[in-house]
């Protein structure tokens, strides 16, 4: 007989569903909810069945509850995203898992402490085996099934529940514990690894939410070779998924271990400013114990990049963790200290001493704790109010120190609080000069103590690499202690007479010393310049220091006061007396000599270079710069060394800058040292030829367009044939200033830096995207004219881009054709002109141009359908609003009106697209159109445009009633030929489009130049500033290889830009459009291969249809007179 237990409620289904009921309004009775739900799983639980032999026990009750339960999730899952009552449901699924597993481990362990119970026997026999076990297997394994569901909405509620379920159960024990039976824990596993790679955004973070709980229990022997772990699973969601949702999703996620932290830290680069918010918010603030379980490096860079970043919201987060670094590091016990003074409030200062070794102050790392020094007088303002500087502070310095000492300093003067610089009891002038002395003396110690060693060791081993990285350690300590004082020294006042001769004294005999290392030079050079009266007396110091190091036969310190001690000396008194040329000549020096010299001359050099930077008179003023021209620069120039050449080459660039007639003719020079010239000298060069072309902008491009042609050709040629990197960016970088200054204004070099900015070979050189990405929209939105110059070159750039697309290799991407349009558009848009014109009609004037050029573009019968959809799609995202001027209304309308009758379209797809962007244009524009006479608009343009669409012209004064008309000099006035209507890239397939781009800027024109009887007369100057509709041809010849910069003069220029004329006829009506022999064969896939079927046209008296055999080798459209 088979045994029952009590029956189950009758109302089981209808109970749990008014549960259900309640919970999907409030999340208040949630627990309310939960308690009842677990009685009546209990009380089912209690059901069972016994089978006839008496060894199995069905768990009736449990199935029913779980159908029940499962019945009403599934009425969840097809609830779209966004419903707050599903997800107050599925937030209860996962209270609900939490309860009934607390529940049973409470029972647990009071049956454990209990050993006489049944509970506890059985518990002992299947500790595992638990009323909440069976409910999570059943429910994960049935919500597993709809992971890989067609609709999107159940994966994602499938996703939320087992995430949720997952957030729930509490430790990673407990979790293994439940998913251990049935390989539950590697189906859950594997399906949450499939759905972070899921198509919607929403499912793939909730699926890295998930999985992100499973990362602590995966062993190194769990997983197959070849196969990823879920951490590295992590790591590639949070540096390549590209929804910001997603990552920040990994990011908050994902722990912070040694093997994750640089992804983590990547993550401050972040292109959404909310991830690189949490890094330091969230991740860092919380995950991170002491900083310094983050390298060096990694704080710098955190330092970096937070208190760097241009979001106001990611500098404040960065801020505060900087202050929480701050007091960690303030309150943990110091082992040892360095340090004996006292004085400060609260071991404040000590504190920041502390703080400024989690850095690498001494290295590269010092400009990262200025910034969090810094960080923390911002949060914490009542911080500096506790500096006082004791006497012994002064005789204990160290690098850290020194650094905190001109921080503070710099803070009150940047805020002007003189109050609080006086009770911080700075030094002095005359004091300060001492700790100058001693620390110079120090200095010079340090380097005699490592020369003797070297003396010493001359001809054996060197020490130990720990004894040579120690000297070289104590040097580097000497050497900051002694920058940083030269940095205070500039924020000293020197009123005090004595005081400053004792600094002049000092830092002169610093700059004169043969071993001072380089990286002390310019801050000797900056106190020099603020004690001296004028730059002549920093000129006449500098040199005489120059002349005595390079003479072998007199001592340095035989070096007079200078202008302190000798105020009657003049540079005419040192050109007389002294030279900087070496009385005995390189030829006749031995090895040493030799190599001595070039020791002395490149430091020599150094200090030239330090000079003229901070020299802002002209050379003719100050003679004695003839000198080192001659004796030490022009030499350096003609040296063979790499080094002594660039320094050389730098020391004339800054002399040039001075110098307008030395800088017209070393111009040259620098250009031909850029040909065969290194990676390294000719960054160097191309940076002082931009800083000549902008210092003297008048002398090279206003006086002589020909000169101007040259040098912005050879810049472009330069740019299109360099492979570097870094050349690259400082050409782009060089281009964009002086266009951006309005120095440059050829649009043939927008076109370069457009096609360089989209092209797949500068995908990998940030620096020069990140460059041009800031350029063209300031560029263009700062000026109206810019604006224009962009749209002049909208179809030339667009044929251009297709043409590099056609031609990219299998492993290059690119954008697509409309998101470059966009780009164009984007830029040309004049809502976004900081320039706003003070009418509407000429604020719409660039994309009004815009229109009519695309518009004319898809009269070309010869553009695919895929260029052809893309440019009917660029129509509408013109500004196009009303007040427009009746003439561009007019001139649209002609375009758009009769591209049917003339072009009509293949694609049903692409006309679909127009016939909109059509309707509402006449929608927009309908009273105008009404009211226009056609009669008032008949000059050169649009008796072109009417020639180019193939209609009559009307007759004049004819059509509507006469309205005012607008005159042709209101409208925008184009930079270059207008309407490149039908012009093609030349056949040169390449980013680098010298060529192209010198043909694309011009327009051939509709009637033959050659048939004066139907030629029109030559326009005025006023004529040839308007935009000219031209015809356009459909081939053109192959422009030959440009010549180079210096053989190309400018009637030759000018025929490598003039295009050739089509033969191709113009259609008319009854006659169709004949391609004649001899012209250049199609093989771009951008022909159309169908031929489109015009309509029926009447037929024109004023003008015979050519015939086929009139049209041979390159023939030009015909007019009829």
């Amino acid at each position: 007989m088979v045994a029952r237990n009590p029956a189950l409620p009758d109302n089981l289904a209808e109970s749990i569903a008014a549960i259900f009921d309640q919970v999907q309004l409030s999340l208040a009775n949630h627990r309310k909810n939960c308690v009842a739900l677990y009685k009546l799983h209990q009380q089912a639980a209690a059901v069972t069945q016994t089978g006839s032999n008496g060894a199995v026990v069905r768990l009736v009750g449990e199935r029913k509850f779980g159908d029940a339960f499962i019945g009403m999730v599934n009425r969840v899952l097809v609830v779209k995203k966004g419903s707050a009552t599903a997800d107050r449901v599925i937030r209860f699924i996962g209270s609900y898992v939490k309860f009934v597993n607390e529940k049973v481990s409470a029972e647990k362990e009071k049956a454990f402490k209990d050993p006489t119970s049944s509970i506890s026997a059985r518990l002992e026999d299947d500790a595992d085996d638990t009323i909440a076990s069976r409910f999570v297997m059943r429910l994960l394994n049935w919500l597993l099934a709809g992971f890989p569901a067609k609709n999107k909405t159940v994966r994602y509620r499938c996703v939320c529940i087992v995430s949720d379920m997952i957030s729930h159960l509490g430790e990673i024990e407990q979790v293994v514990s439940f998913f251990a039976v049935e390989d539950t824990y590697n189906l859950l596993k594997d399906g949450l690894m499939d759905r972070t790679g899921d198509k919607e955004v929403f499912i793939r973070a909730h699926a890295v939410t998930a999985i992100s709980k499973l990362a602590g229990s995966e062993g190194p022997d769990e997983v197959d070779p070849g196969e990823k772990t879920i951490l590295e699973v992590l790591v590639d969601v949070l540096s390549y998924d590209a929804a910001p949702e997603v990552r920040r999703a990994a990011l908050i996620s994902i722990p912070l271990l040694p093997s994750t932290v640089d992804a983590v830290l990547s993550r401050t680069r972040d292109t959404d400013a909310l991830t690189r918010k949490l890094v330091y918010s969230n991740v860092l603030q919380s995950k991170l114990e002491h900083p310094r379980q983050l390298t060096i490096a990694q704080r710098e860079l955190v330092i970096k990049d937070g208190l760097g970043d241009r979001e106001p919201s990611v500098r404040v987060a960065a801020g505060k963790l900087v202050t929480s670094w701050f007091d960690v590091v303030l309150t943990e016990p110091s082992e040892t200290e360095d340090f004996t003074w006292n004085g400060d409030d609260g071991g404040i200062m000590k504190g920041l001493l502390r703080f400024l070794t989690l850095f690498d102050v001494v290295g590269p790392g010092e400009a990262a704790a200025v910034d969090a020094v810094l960080s923390v007088f911002v949060t914490r303002p009542n911080i500096p109010d506790a500096f006082v500087f004791p006497e012994s502070y002064w005789k204990e310095l160290n690098p850290e120190s020194a650094v905190l000492a001109r921080v503070f300093l710099e803070h009150c003067l940047s805020e002007k609080n003189e109050t609080r610089l006086e009770a911080a009891s700075l030094p002095v002038v005359t004091a300060f000069a001492f700790l100058l002395q001693d620390s110079y003396n120090a200095l010079l110690n340090v380097l005699q103590d490592a020369e003797n060693v070297a003396f010493l060791n001359a001809g054996e081993p060197e020490d130990d690499e720990e004894e040579v990285e120690k000297r070289e350690e104590e040097r580097a300590k000497k050497e900051v202690i002694l920058g940083e004082l030269l940095r205070m020294s500039l924020k000293l006042d020197f009123m005090d007479e004595i005081g400053r001769r004792k600094v002049f004294t000092i830092v002169k005999d610093m700059v004169a010393h043969p071993e001072l290392p380089p990286g002390l030079i310019n801050p000797c050079l900056d106190v020099l310049k603020e004690i001296l009266p004028t730059e002549r007396e920093l000129i006449r110091v500098v040199v005489e220091i120059i002349v005595d190091l390079r003479e072998d036969d007199q001592d340095i310190n035989d070096i007079e006061t200078g202008l302190l001690g000798d105020p009657d000396m003049t540079q005419t008194t040192i050109t007389k007396d002294k030279s900087s040329r070496r009385v005995k000549p390189r030829e006749d020096m031995s090895l040493d000599e030799r190599l001595e010299a070039d020791i002395t001359d490149m430091r020599c050099l150094l200090l030239c270079i330090g000079m003229l930077e901070r020299v802002d008179g002209s050379f003719e003023d100050n003679s004695t710069l003839e000198g080192i021209l001659t004796d030490l620069i022009i030499p350096s120039v003609k040296r063979k060394e790499l080094i002594m050449r660039e320094k050389g080459l730098i020391s004339l660039g800054l002399c040039c800058l001075i110098a307008q007639n030395l800088a017209l003719g070393s111009f040259q020079l620098f250009l031909g040292q850029v040909q065969n010239a290194p990676e390294e000298l000719k960054i160097r060069v191309l940076q002082v030829i931009f800083d000549i072309l902008i210092m003297y902008d008048e002398e090279f491009f206003s006086r002589s367009d020909d000169i101007a042609q040259k040098i912005t050709g050879y810049l472009v040629q330069t740019l299109e044939s360099e492979d570097s990197a870094l050349i690259q960016t400082v050409l782009c970088v060089g281009l964009s200033k002086l266009m951006l200054a309005g120095i440059i204004k050829d649009p043939k070099v927008l076109t370069t830096l457009v096609l360089t900015y989209i092209s797949p070979n500068t995908f990998t050189n940030q620096e020069l995207r990140q460059c041009l990405s800031y350029f063209f929209p300031v560029y263009c939105y700062s000026s109206h004219n810019n604006q224009t110059r962009m749209q002049s070159i909208f179809i030339s750039a667009f044929d251009l881009f297709m043409r590099i697309r056609e031609n990219l290799d299998d492993d290059q991407e690119m954008i697509t054709p409309l998101q470059f349009g966009l780009l164009l558009v984007d830029w040309t848009n004049p809502q976004k002109s900081a320039e706003m014109l003070k009418t509407e009609l000429q604020s719409q004037a660039p994309h009004v141009e815009v229109a009519a050029d695309i518009l004319g573009v898809l009269y070309d019968s010869e553009r695919s359908d895929e260029v052809l959809k893309v440019l009917c799609q660029l129509l509408g995202h013109l500004y196009l609003a009303p007040g427009l001027d009746d003439r561009s209304i007019h001139k649209l309308n002609l375009l758009l009106s009769h591209h049917e009758e003339q072009s009509p379209f293949s694609d049903d797809s692409v006309r679909k697209i127009f016939d909109r962007f059509y309707s509402k244009f006449a929608q927009m524009f309908e009273k105008e159109i009404q009211h226009i006479n056609p009669g008032k608009y008949l000059d050169e343009e649009f008796l072109e445009l009417y020639n180019f669409i193939g209609v009559d012209p009307p007759e004049e004064n004819s059509g509507c009633e006469e309205t005012p008309s607008v005159s042709s000099t209101s409208r925008s006035q184009s930079l270059v030929p207008r309407y490149p209507f039908s012009r093609r890239a030349s056949d040169k397939i390449d980013f680098r489009i010298s060529s192209d781009v010198e043909n694309s800027t011009e327009v051939p024109s509709l009637a033959d130049e050659s048939d004066e009887g139907t030629s029109s007369p030559t326009p005025g100057p006023q004529a040839q500033q308007t935009s000219k509709l031209k015809m356009t041809t459909k081939h053109r010849r192959k422009a030959p290889a440009s010549p180079s910069v210096n053989e190309q003069s400018e009637g030759e220029m000018s025929e490598l830009v003039t295009p050739v004329a089509s033969a191709v006829t113009p259609k008319r009506k009854g006659v169709k459009r004949i391609q004649t022999p001899g012209s250049a064969t199609q093989t771009s896939p951008l022909i159309r291969k169908k031929t489109r079927v015009n309509s029926a046209r009447k037929t024109r008296s004023k003008k015979a249809p050519v015939a086929d055999d009139e049209s041979e080798g390159d023939a030009t459209p015909t007019k009829a007179t």
